[in-house]
Order: structure tokens, then sequence, then C-alpha cells
């Protein structure tokens, strides 16, 4: 199993990445998880109310995601499928956020819970007006970059010096590229 990341500079671009190296949310317990990992929620949310059905929710989202993260909108042709994600985006970031509060908990100590479980249209909520931050943020938005790995479909902010990262991550796409260099590197020194 694929362990949610959180490298990618905004949670909505984490989370369009739950679909690589595999699709991460294919279960309620699997969604239940990304929800926690996220920090969507306080860790020790109950969160036992979700059901697979929310699962339909969540996979439009991050196709709408997608579709505006991936594509530039433009203005003089015909650009529907953009608009219908951005209007859809809108939709979504009006519902109510989870509210949270501060609780005592035994030693006296103050920690974070919600005021009530949360329904679906509240966590997609928090995804999508992250969205609607991303694609309002000038400097954000202008350092959108797709992996450059084969086959890697990972979009990131680029926050790097100079502004020259191609990777999603040095550590997985950056060293299969190192790794697949060099192996071409021997075979011509071989050949």
């Amino acid at each position: 199993m694929t362990h949610p990341r959180f490298d990618c500079g905004h949670l909505c671009l984490d989370f369009l990445a739950t679909t690589h190296p595999e699709e991460q949310l294919d279960s309620a317990p699997r969604l239940r998880t990304w929800i926690t990992a996220a920090a969507l929620v306080p860790v020790d949310t109950p969160l036992d109310h979700i059901t697979p059905a929310w699962l339909v929710g969540f996979r439009e989202l991050r196709g709408h995601i997608g579709q505006l993260v991936r594509t530039e909108p433009d203005r003089k042709s015909d650009s529907r499928p953009f608009d219908i994600s951005l209007a859809r985006i809108n939709d979504l970031a009006r519902a109510a956020t989870p509210a949270p509060r501060a609780v005592r908990t035994d030693d006296g100590t103050l920690t974070r819970a919600l005021d009530r479980a949360p329904d679906c249209a509240a966590l997609l909520a928090v995804i999508a007006r992250d969205t609607v931050e991303l694609l309002t943020d000038p400097a954000a938005c202008a350092s959108l970059r797709q992996c450059a790995g084969d086959n890697c479909p990972i979009v990131y902010v680029d926050t790097s010096r100079g502004r020259r990262r191609r990777w999603c991550s040095s550590e997985i796409c950056g060293n299969r590229e190192r790794v697949a260099r060099h192996r071409r590197r021997t075979g011509l020194a071989r050949a």
C-alpha cells in the first residue's frame, strides 16, 4: 500500500497525487487514512461514518482539480472543461468547513477537536478552498510544475531556489532519472 504524500506544496495538489503510483482512494478506510494524514480533522476524530459513497465526491473533486492545474485556460477559444471544473470547485468551496474547538484533556492541556463529526461536503470544502487559494495566487500558479519523471503525473509548486526543480521528488523520480542516465552511460561505454 502506498503511503499518502504531502510534498506538493498545496493540500489540493497532495490530494491530486492520490492517483500515483496507484489509486489511494479505493475504499472508505483508505479515504479515512488520507483525511487524517492530511490533517483535515484532528488525529483522534472518529470517521466511522465515512462510507464508500463518499469516494464518488472525492474522486470527482480530484478530477476537477486536475483539470484546473494541468491546463491553462485559453481565454480566446472554448474552455468549457476548464470553466465547468472551476464552477464545480467554487460550488464545493461554499460549504461550511469542519468547526474546530479547544477542549481540555484529562491532564488539563488543551487539544483541538471538532464541534461534530464532519460531513462529506465539509471535508470537500476544505480541499476546494485550498484549490481556490492556489488558483488565485499568481506566484504559486507561476510556480506550478509537472514532474519530468517518466509517466509521473504529479503537479507541484516549485519553491526551489532558482525555480529549477524538475521532479516531484528527488528521492523517487529524480533517483530513477539518475539511475537511467548511469545505465545509458555504462551501456555506451561497454559498446
